[in-house]
Formats: C-alpha cells, sequence, structure tokens
C-alpha cells in the first residue's frame, strides 16, 4: 500500500470495510470483533496506529510494531480464539514519522461461515455501516444453512408424490418445455416421471419424494404452506416519486403471491407487469410468452425471475418485494449474493444457492444464465437511456436489492456540465464520466456494464478520462474516482450544481455549421441513434421507407460524422447498427428544436 492507497483509507471515516484501532502497545480486544465482522461481510482493513476521535482521526502509529504484529497474527491461527483460518494480509507502512500495521481481512467462504470467537458460536458479528454487530440468532441460523453441504432446497420431503403437486402447473411447465427448441420430448411420461427425470423428485426404486424444491415450483397451496408459512412475494405501488412519498405512506395498489413459482411466476406477468408497464402489451396464451416488447420488458423480467430463484427460502421471517413507484421500481430479495460484489457483472457462471430452481426455469427459457442476471438487466436499462440499475448485496443482513430508476444518465444538465468543461467526449466517455458523477466510485466491472462494451474497452474509457483529468484510479487502477477538482461541482445525486444561473454556459440555441442544414427528418435519425440501431428500427421509429432512409438521410449524416457504424468495416452487415459519434453531437441537435430546416425529402 502506498501514501496514496492510505490517504484514502484515512479519508473513509469507517465505513463498511474500514475500522481503525489506536493500538500502540496491545491488540485491543475488539480488533477480533471486526475479524469475525469482516470474514463474515464483504471484507475490509482494519488499520492499527490510529486513533479516531468522532470522525476526526490522528496517526499516532504503533510503538512496538513486532509485538502487537505477532500477537495479534497468532491469536488469529489459535481456532479456539477464531473458528477458521482467515487469510489476513499483513502490511506495514511509515507514515509521519509513524509505523502503521495494515491488515486486510477478506470475506471467508460461505461453507467457513459464521467467524465467531473464543469458541462461542454465539459471537459472531457482522459489519453494517461502520460498526460491527453482534449476530442475533436468525442470522446465525442463516449462516449455518448457507454453509450446510447439502443444499436446503434439494432436500427430500416426505410428502406423497401423487397428492403434493398442483397439476395445472406441472401441465403448463411441461408444454412450455416440450414447445422449446431442441428439447427432449417427454410426453408419454407421466407427471410422476417427468419430475424424476427433471431431478426433482429424491430416492431410489417405487419409493421416491418431492425435494423441497420440486414443492417450491409445483406444489399445491395446501403443501407449499407447509414448507413455506409466509408469501414468495408482496408487490405494491405508490402514487408519488419514492423521494416524495411519505415514509408513512400506504400502497394503493397491492398484490401478495403465496402460491408454488409457477403460479407466481405467472401472475407477476399477466397481473402485475401490465399495471406498470409503459404501454399494453400481448401475451401467448399457450406459453405465456411475449408477443410485443415493451420499453423495460427485459429489464423487469430478469428482476423478477431474479427475485423467484435465488431467493432464500430457508428465511421464514422475511418476504421478497416488489416496490414500483412512478420514478423507480425497487426488488429486494431475502439472501445475499455469494458471488462478491466485484464478479457480480463479470461473464461466466457463478455459485448460486438455489442451482436446481436456476435450471428449472431456464429449461423453459426465463434464465439465459446459470448466474444471477444481473448483465441482462444492465444492458436492457442501458438501451432505454436510463441510468445504471443500482445494486446492493448486503452480506450483512443477508439481502440482495436491485433498483431501476427511470432517468436518463445523459440528461441535459449533464450534458450541459460536459459543455460548460469543454469535453469533447464520445457517446461512451460521456456514459462513464455521467456514471461517475453520480457514483464517485466504479470498478471496471461497473463501468463495462454502464457503457456495454467489453473489458478492453471499459478500461480504455476510464484511461481516456484519466488523461483528461476527469477521474483518477484508485489503488492499482482496479477502480476509479470522480477527480477530486471535479466533486465539489456535483451533488450526492451526481447532479451538477454549476448550472443553476451561471452565465458561463453557452447559449441554449448555440449550433454549429453543418449541423443547422440537417432536414427535420435526418435530426429525428440521428436523435434516435443515442442508442445502436438497426435500419428496421430506424424505419419503425421515424416512419420513413427502408431505401430512402438509407440513401438520403443515413447517408448524409454519416458522412457529416455526425453518426457511425457499428461495423464499418462490414457496411452492409445484417445486423448493422448506427449510434451517434459524439455526445456533444446530440446535445448540438437536441438544442436546435426551433432552428431545424423545414426541407423535406
Amino acid at each position: 500500500m502506498d501514501q496514496a492507497a492510505l490517504k484514502e483509507l484515512l479519508e473513509a471515516h469507517e465505513w463498511r470495510d474500514v475500522e481503525f484501532k489506536e493500538a500502540q502497545t496491545d491488540v485491543p480486544k475488539n480488533a477480533y470483533e471486526t475479524v469475525s465482522a469482516f470474514a463474515n461481510t464483504e471484507g475490509g482493513h482494519l488499520v492499527f496506529g490510529v486513533k479516531k476521535e468522532g470522525q476526526e482521526t490522528e496517526i499516532v502509529g504503533v510503538l512496538n510494531v513486532d509485538k502487537v504484529q505477532g500477537d495479534f497474527l497468532t491469536t488469529l491461527n489459535q481456532r479456539d480464539k477464531v473458528s477458521v483460518a482467515v487469510d489476513v494480509r499483513e502490511e506495514q507502512l511509515r507514515h509521519d514519522d509513524a509505523d502503521l500495521l495494515i491488515f486486510y481481512v477478506p470475506e471467508v467462504h460461505r461453507t467457513d461461515k459464521p467467524v465467531y470467537l473464543n469458541g462461542d458460536i454465539r459471537r459472531a458479528f457482522v459489519r453494517r455501516g461502520g460498526s460491527d454487530f453482534r449476530c442475533s440468532e436468525s442470522e446465525r441460523n442463516r449462516f449455518l444453512m448457507d454453509a450446510a453441504t447439502e443444499r436446503y432446497e434439494g432436500q427430500a420431503l416426505d410428502f406423497d408424490v401423487e397428492t403434493a403437486f398442483d397439476e395445472d402447473s406441472i401441465r403448463w411447465y411441461r408444454a412450455v418445455y416440450e414447445a422449446r427448441p431442441g428439447n427432449r420430448s417427454y410426453a408419454a411420461l407421466t407427471d410422476t416421471e417427468f419430475l424424476n427425470e427433471m431431478g426433482l423428485l429424491a430416492g431410489h426404486g417405487g419409493h421416491r419424494q418431492p425435494t423441497r424444491a420440486a414443492i417450491l415450483l409445483f406444489g399445491a397451496n395446501r403443501t407449499l404452506l407447509q414448507i413455506l408459512p409466509r408469501p414468495i412475494v408482496d408487490c405494491q405501488r405508490y402514487r408519488l416519486p419514492r423521494d416524495e412519498a411519505d415514509p408513512d405512506e400506504r400502497w394503493f395498489d397491492r398484490l401478495v403471491l403465496e402460491e408454488n413459482l409457477v403460479r407466481t411466476w405467472r401472475a407477476l406477468i399477466e397481473d402485475w407487469y401490465p399495471k406498470v408497464a409503459e404501454y399494453p402489451f400481448q401475451l401467448d396464451p399457450a406459453n405465456m410468452q411475449r408477443v410485443d416488447v415493451p420499453p423495460g420488458y427485459r429489464a423487469f423480467r430478469e428482476s423478477m425471475i431474479n427475485l423467484l430463484i435465488h431467493q432464500d427460502y430457508a428465511d421464514h421471517t422475511r418476504k421478497a418485494e416488489i416496490c414500483h413507484y412512478p420514478d423507480q421500481t425497487q426488488f429486494w430479495n431475502p439472501g445475499d449474493a455469494y458471488a462478491a460484489d466485484a464478479d457480480l457483472l463479470e461473464p461466466g457462471a457463478k455459485e448460486v444457492r438455489n442451482p436446481i430452481l436456476v435450471r428449472a426455469f431456464r429449461r423453459i427459457g426465463l434464465s439465459e444464465n446459470a448466474g444471477w442476471g444481473l448483465r441482462d438487466v444492465f444492458q436492457s436499462w442501458r438501451e432505454l437511456g436510463h441510468v445504471p440499475p443500482m445494486v446492493d448485496n448486503d452480506k450483512g443482513r443477508k439481502s440482495f436489492e436491485v433498483v431501476l430508476k427511470e432517468e436518463a444518465l445523459l440528461s441535459e444538465e449533464q450534458t450541459a456540465f460536459h459543455r460548460h468543461l469543454g469535453l469533447h467526449l464520445s457517446v461512451e466517455q460521456a456514459e462513464a464520466f455521467a456514471f461517475l458523477c453520480r457514483a464517485k466510485t466504479a470498478t471496471i466491472s461497473q463501468i463495462r456494464a454502464v457503457i456495454g462494451g467489453k473489458a478492453g474497452t471499459a478500461q480504455r474509457t476510464l484511461k481516456t478520462l484519466e488523461t483528461q483529468q476527469l477521474v483518477r484510479p484508485l489503488g492499482k487502477g482496479a477502480a476509479y474516482a470522480l477527480a477530486p477538482h471535479l466533486a465539489p461541482l456535483v451533488d450526492e445525486a451526481g447532479h451538477p450544481l454549476a448550472l443553476s444561473g451561471n452565465s458561463s454556459y453557452p447559449d441554449k440555441h448555440a449550433s454549429s455549421k453543418g449541423l443547422a442544414k440537417l432536414t427535420q427528418q435526418q435530426r429525428s435519425v440521428a436523435l434516435a441513434c443515442e442508442v445502436p440501431r438497426t435500419l428496421a428500427e430506424l424505419a419503425e421509429l421515424t416512419g420513413l421507407p427502408r431505401r430512402n432512409l438509407r440513401q438520403t438521410h443515413i447517408q448524409a449524416l454519416l458522412d457529416a460524422n455526425i453518426l457511425r457504424p457499428t461495423q464499418p468495416d462490414s457496411p452492409s452487415a445484417r445486423n448493422q447498427r448506427y449510434v451517434l459519434t459524439d455526445i456533444e453531437v446530440k446535445l448540438k441537435l437536441a438544442d436546435m428544436g426551433d432552428e431545424e430546416s423545414k426541407s423535406g425529402d
């Protein structure tokens, strides 16, 4: 760790992943509580040699480095003191003539949780905010359930396979399964034989029992209530935007779903989503698949599926919730993701809590990935131009939340802010910068999700922003932060503060040579290409014939360097798309509403 990284830790004021201890001559007893909390939650840095009073920190240094370090590491290796071996990484740093000891405590694997002290499982801790909290009995039980070798969903239950299931749910599932290309036909099998082929029954020979996953998926109501005495999901709608809503305001519409997962999924699509969709839609009654796809459907679809298949069904005290406000929708789940936050948006399969449920949904096309479908949520929301979804994988409270805000990432005030700073950014660079204005810090994975590109594209984008002194790397460059001189110019939500009443901003209707000569149709095409669009999509959006659209309008925009093809080496590619070359172009086009040419085709 270098001096800059230490400065970042000192400025963190003890939050979820930083804790300071004076520890000049001895190891404080509560240091081990922090080790337990970090190991059970998301990991963090424990810094010895810093005195903290309120929000103020003072570097006092460790006076006897060898003794303090030796005592601390020796205790960590004693199983009667700390329940599991935690791979703590230590480092010594000299700062202002004072010696500091910095220990990084990683999160342990789920099978080692909870980490507890002095042989007493009641002395297990979790990290919340900037403090360590002793686990409650229910929290300890959640850790133990997650740590079990046998998955909760895979346990065999003592129910009669002939009477435990809802026949209509199985019939619907089988119909959708059989209709999927590539799936093997099981039409000749009975329902029991079909469930056995799907790996949803346990036992051998003539004595078979349903697994918990089978009951969750297809159980009759009387059976399901015996294993899950709480709703699957509670859906609520509110009239006011989230920040304006009274905390005590009662929902005006509610749908509480207490049936099996198949029936719950159908109710979410048939009864709940139509109320919050941007416009009405149709369903294929044979398989409940969408005939048309309104904006936002993919993001809602994946978020709702995640809510069902990744839920902690061993937790009977909390229920999943979907809260819809005019400006955002919140999906809250009991049960955290096993994957680390840095891996949630990375491609590839991830360890999940309910692999049987994930597989069952994937077999009918309702879960395309083996892990969390967050990448699909981010991609869909990005295509709508919205701010990226907010994700909170709270390992302390063992919960997971996704928030979809219906707010533009590149708003008019944000693009005006770019212009005020004299920036000349590509769309990807502008999106990354706008996100960092909001989030203040971001990993490469997050930026990759924001701009919809590959890891290399995200890294190059951040490097360009760093060159322009808009962002700065944190640590070894795994994450980036908004540049310090820009932080005072935006509020906590990322909105530019300098816009209000600032006469130094360019005139609203300023335009540049060339752009003023666009026809109304060309301007409409260009504005539609804030996100990549195919020729067919542009024809549908503008109502222009494809041939005329390509030859008269798109080609003119390409020649003026206003649009660029996504596949420049294959101009006639079937999946060719067109996108704005620069976010500044978007701003100028939008500002020309009163000056555009009135000429036609």
